[in-house]
């Protein structure tokens, strides 16, 4: 029953809140030969310490889903990296006044911007294995962001996040 109420609470927030991922890999790699992962000791996400505990949970609830483990001795290391921007509202009320005679013609026109803008944030996976091929493989997700959302709200959202960043991984190679 509680997996049936997350999933209902990922639809409904994947469907008010888009994520829109976009997708980049190296195409001579070999993705059946990665079985186990970790996280760069470093791990420095931009993100608050428990936004960051939140997305390292989904993430790895959604990895060992798809069959990874994760290890010490890991075939690649994730690398994560996030930031926020504010994007500009394209909601705006015309008012204009015009004028025709004779051959004299003329008009004024004004824009007013309606509503706030909206905060946005990336976020950045990377894939890298350190042995061959460096970075193969990398997702940057965007969607929007509300400071004052409750930790269920939060989780729920990165767990959305993750389910469709890792849509694209292991990629369809055609």
């Amino acid at each position: 029953m509680k997996n049936i109420s997350i999933l209902l609470m990922i639809l409904f927030v994947s469907s008010c809140a888009p994520v829109r991922v976009n997708y980049d890999y190296e195409k001579t790699t070999d993705f059946k030969a990665y079985k186990t992962y970790n996280y760069y000791a470093d791990l420095n996400t931009g993100l608050s310490e428990l936004d960051t505990k939140r997305l390292l949970n989904a993430l790895d609830e959604a990895m060992q889903s798809h069959g990874y483990s994760l290890s010490e001795t890991p075939d690649f290391f994730i690398d994560i990296k996030s930031s926020e921007y504010q994007e500009r509202s394209r909601n705006n009320v015309g008012v204009g006044v015009g004028g025709t005679g004779g051959r004299v013609g003329g008009g004024i026109s004004i824009g007013i911007p309606v509503g706030q803008n909206k905060l946005n944030r990336q976020i950045i996976f990377e894939f890298v294995d350190e042995n061959k091929n460096g970075l193969f493989w990398q997702a940057v997700s965007e969607s929007s962001y509300s400071p004052n959302a409750s930790p269920e709200k939060r989780e729920v959202q990165f767990q959305a996040i993750v389910t469709k960043v890792l849509q694209g991984f292991p990629p369809e190679i055609k």
